[in-house]
C-alpha cells in the first residue's frame, strides 16, 4: 500500500487590488488560484480545523458599494449571507459524475448551476478552491464495464474525457481541482479507520457499515426521521447490518470487480465515503460550500456528513447548496429512469449556449420541464443577443471611440446603471439569473434604437452609447458564462443549427429565396407569401430590406402556436 503522509494546508496567504470588492462590472478581474498544488504522494486525512490553519488573513478592503451575497441553505431551509470562513477565500466541492456512460442535461444543470456561482464568486473578487470529483469506483460502472468487456477503470477515464468536452462545450470553467476515487485510496481507507476507531462503525465479513445509530444527528439535512429511513438508493439490503440505513463504508472485493488492499482484506470503497474523504483531503474537514443536484440531499449527503462529523468532530460546511431537477412531463430525468437525453443528443441539433441559457432562464432552485418549444427560445433569444452585439461590433469597428463617463448621455447612463444595478441585486439574490436575463432587454433594445432608427442615429455621442452599453453586457457576459470568443462565429453556428433542424442546406433556403423575390417581382403574393410561411414552418424567418432578402433562425410556427396554447 502506499504510504500514508500528513494532511496538506490547501490555504495560503493572498492580496487583492483594492477594487476587487466592489460590485463594478467596469471593473471585473479575472485572478489565478493561490493554493499551492497538491502533493504527488497520497495525504493522510487530519482532524484540522480550517482557522487553525497558520496562514495570514488576506487584505481585503472593505466598500461601502458592496453588495452582500445571499445563498439558499439547505442546512438551515432558508437564505443566509455568505460568509466564507477565512474572508476573501472560498472552499467548494461539488459532487461530480459516476462515469460510466456520457451525461445528460439533468448533469449540465448541475455544473452550469455551480460554474454560474464559481464565476460569481471570482467577479466579487474572492479566490475560489474549486474542486469537483469523479467516481471511477462504482456499481454502475463495473456492470457497464462488464457489458462491454472493458476494464473498469478504463472505460470510466474514458467518460469523464467525454464529459469534459461537454463541460467546455457549455463553457463551463475548470474546477481548481477534480479528483477521482482511484487515486484516493490511502485517504478513504484512512478516514474508515478513525470513523472505526471513534465508534461509529462495524466490521462483518470484510465490509464495513456506518452505525446511523450511533450518530444522533442523522437527518439533519433532509429532514427525514431515523425511523422512517429505509434501504435502497444505492444502500443495499443486508440482513447482517444492525439497522436497514446502516451504509457501507467498505465493501469486500468480489470475483472480477476491481478491488484495493486495506485493513479488512479486498475491496473497494462505498460511494458515500469518496466525497467526505475527498473532499477533506483537498479542502479540510472545514469548508464553505457543498454542492450537487437536488437528489443527493438523502442519503447522499446525508451520509457525508455523518461520516465527516464521526471521522472528525470538528468537521463542518457552513452551505449545502443544491439545484432543482430537469423533468420531463413531470418527471425527474434520469438514466435509471431511461427519460433522459445526453447533452451530446441536445447539442447536435441546439448550440450549447442555447442550452445554457435554457438551464439559466428558471432560477437554479426550481425545476426546469424540457421541451423542444424552450430549447427554440432559448436558440432564438441567444440569437437575438448575439446579432445585436455582432452588429454594433461592425459599427464601432468603423469608429474609434474612447470611452469616457463624462460623455455618455444620460438616458444611456441610466440605462447601464439600472442593469448594473439588477444585475447585482439580482446575482446578490441566491443567483437570480432569471432576472437577470430579462434585464438583458433594455440595453438590447436601446442599442438597436441608436443602430437602426432615424430617431438613434442621430442621437449625440451615439458611439460612445454605443461602446458603453456593448461593454456592459459583454461583461455581464462574461459572469453568466454566455460570452462567445466571436459574436460572429457563434452566429454561424446558430444558423448551422437551424438548418439541421429544418433539415435544409443553406443553398436550398437561398433558392427559396431567389423563387420568393421572383414571385413578388411578377405580383404573385400568394406563391410568395407560401415560400415565407414554409420556411417559417421549419424555423427558417426571411427578413426583408433595401439591400434585398436575408434569412435568420426563428422558432418554428407550430412550436410557437403550442407556446401559445400552453400559456
Amino acid at each position: 500500500m502506499a504510504t500514508l503522509l500528513k494532511f496538506y494546508r490547501p490555504f495560503s496567504p493572498i492580496r487583492f487590488p483594492n477594487s476587487v470588492r466592489t460590485i463594478r462590472l467596469t471593473t471585473h478581474h479575472s485572478h489565478t488560484l493561490f493554493f499551492k498544488p497538491k502533493p504527488k504522494k497520497s495525504s493522510l486525512i487530519r482532524c484540522t480545523r480550517l482557522s487553525s490553519l497558520s496562514s495570514p488573513q488576506p487584505s481585503v478592503p472593505s466598500s461601502s458599494s458592496s453588495t452582500e451575497l445571499w445563498l439558499y441553505n439547505t442546512m438551515s431551509k432558508k437564505k443566509q449571507v455568505f460568509k466564507p470562513k477565512v474572508e476573501g477565500l472560498v472552499g467548494m466541492y461539488v459532487c461530480g459524475v459516476t462515469a460510466y456512460d456520457l451525461s445528460h442535461i439533468g448533469h449540465a444543470r448541475v455544473y452550469v448551476t455551480f460554474d454560474v456561482l464559481y464565476r460569481y464568486l471570482r467577479h466579487l473578487g474572492c479566490e475560489v478552491r474549486y474542486v469537483r470529483n469523479f467516481t471511477d469506483v462504482d456499481d454502475k460502472i463495473i456492470a457497464r464495464a462488464n457489458e462491454l468487456g472493458e476494464d473498469p477503470i478504463s472505460l470510466s477515464r474514458r467518460y469523464c474525457e467525454e464529459f469534459r468536452q461537454d463541460m467546455t462545450l457549455l463553457h463551463c470553467l475548470p474546477p481548481s481541482v477534480e479528483p477521482r476515487v482511484s487515486d484516493h485510496m490511502p485517504q478513504i481507507i484512512d478516514m474508515i479507520k478513525q470513523i472505526l476507531d471513534n465508534g461509529y462503525a462495524y466490521g462483518v465479513d470484510g465490509d464495513v457499515y456506518f452505525d446511523v445509530y450511533k450518530f444522533p444527528e442523522y437527518g439533519r439535512l433532509s429532514g427525514r426521521k431515523l425511523e422512517d429511513n429505509r434501504a435502497g438508493e444505492r444502500v443495499a439490503v443486508d440482513s447482517r447490518k444492525k439497522n436497514p440505513a446502516d451504509f457501507a463504508l467498505w465493501k469486500a472485493a468480489k470475483e472480477g470487480e476491481p478491488c484495493w488492499e486495506s485493513p479488512w482484506g479486498l475491496g473497494r470503497p462505498g460511494w458515500h465515503i469518496e466525497c467526505s474523504a475527498m473532499s477533506a483531503a483537498h479542502l479540510g474537514y472545514s469548508f464553505d460550500i457543498h454542492g450537487g443536484g437536488m437528489d443527493l440531499v438523502f442519503p447522499h449527503h446525508e451520509n457525508e456528513i455523518a461520516q465527516s462529523c464521526a471521522a472528525c468532530k470538528q468537521s463542518n460546511i457552513s452551505y449545502w447548496i443544491h439545484n432543482g431537477f430537469v423533468t420531463v412531463d413531470s418527471e425527474k430525468m434520469s438514466k435509471s429512469l431511461g427519460n433522459f437525453f445526453t447533452i451530446r443528443q441536445v447539442i447536435d441539433l441546439y448550440h450549447p449556449l442555447a442550452l445554457r441559457l435554457f438551464l439559466m432562464e428558471s432560477h437554479y432552485r426550481s425545476p426546469i420541464n424540457y421541451s423542444d418549444v424552450q430549447l427554440e427560445i432559448a436558440s432564438d433569444r441567444i440569437f437575438y443577443i448575439y446579432q445585436t452585439l455582432h452588429d454594433c461590433e461592425n459599427v464601432l469597428s468603423q469608429n474609434e471611440v474612447a470611452i469616457r463617463a463624462d460623455l455618455i448621455p444620460p438616458d444611456t447612463a441610466n440605462c447601464i446603471n439600472d442593469f448594473q444595478n439588477i444585475f447585482g441585486a439580482s446575482m446578490s439574490d441566491d443567483l437570480h439569473t432569471p432576472v437577470v436575463l430579462a434585464a438583458i432587454s433594455d440595453p438590447l433594445k436601446t442599442i438597436n434604437d441608436l443602430l437602426h432608427t432615424r430617431k438613434g442615429k442621430k442621437q449625440d455621442l451615439r458611439m460612445e452609447s454605443l461602446a458603453a452599453l456593448e461593454r456592459i453586457i459583454r461583461n455581464v457576459l462574461t459572469v453568466l458564462g454566455l460570452m462567445p470568443t466571436s459574436y460572429s462565429e457563434v452566429l454561424q453556428q446558430l444558423m448551422e443549427k437551424a438548418l439541421k433542424r429544418a433539415k435544409l442546406t443553406e443553398d436550398q433556403v437561398l433558392k427559396k429565396i431567389e423563387e420568393r423575390t421572383a414571385a413578388r417581382r411578377n405580383k404573385e403574393y400568394e406563391k410568395s407569401d407560401a415560400v415565407r410561411k414554409d420556411l417559417a414552418a421549419v424555423g427558417i424567418a426571411l427578413m426583408d430590406s433595401a439591400e434585398g432578402t436575408t434569412w435568420r433562425p426563428a422558432v418554428p410556427l407550430a412550436l410557437q402556436e403550442q407556446q401559445v396554447t400552453a400559456t
